[in-house]
């Protein structure tokens, strides 16, 4: 079975990716629990590509492995695609779910335009090949207030299209179903099924 390395730490994303990629005879390994005292890649793109591709790029090139890296996010049209690649720390460097969403309603208040996108773009690399680069959409819009517990990020607040409820409040067997890692990650195993 083939080995390949997801850029994550989180054993929910890892899992995902394993299920999915059992049938290409892949197994997806976390690169931070493989090898020791992995460094971080600074992720100073401006698009959700330029990050994927920039972790999977240089951390296959560090270790000489296949890499799966993934940079996603919420877009918002009114905003002009904010928080976009800063969806993470929309509102500060701390990472709190909870202020991100306040800053986005906030920004969004007496705004009738609330459609908006969550985005993942999966770039693969592996050594001496060109690089294969894939994005998900989840289109919907933003709620004009948080609700369900049932998800995190920015997921009490988006209603994806063809639903009257949040993410948040259709819960994760909906959301996996629908959401744009899914999609992307489809996408992935496609592309792969060429390359094989």
């Amino acid at each position: 079975m083939k080995q390949v390395y997801v850029t994550t730490t989180n054993q929910g994303k890892v899992k995902e990716f394993q299920e999915l990629f059992k049938s290409l005879n892949i197994q997806m390994v976390s690169l931070m629990d493989a090898f020791e005292n992995v460094e971080d890649v600074e992720e100073t793109g401006t698009t959700f590509e330029e990050n994927a591709r920039l972790k999977a790029d240089t951390y296959s090139k560090r270790y000489n492995v296949p890499v799966m890296a993934d940079d996603s996010g919420l877009t918002v049209d009114a905003l002009n695609g904010e928080p976009g690649v800063y969806s993470a720390r929309y509102a500060g460097l701390d990472k709190n779910d909870e202020e991100n969403i306040e800053k986005l309603l906030k920004n969004l208040d007496g705004n009738n335009n609330r459609s908006a996108a969550f985005v993942s773009v999966i770039a693969y690399a592996r050594p001496e090949e060109e690089t294969i680069v894939v994005e998900g959409r989840c289109e919907g819009e933003i709620a004009e207030s948080a609700k369900g517990s049932e998800g995190f990020g920015y997921d009490p607040v988006f209603i994806p299209e063809g639903y009257n409820q949040t993410l948040a409040e259709l819960g994760p067997e909906v959301k996996n179903q629908i959401s744009h890692r899914r999609r992307a990650l489809d996408e992935m195993i496609e592309q792969i099924k060429v390359h094989l």
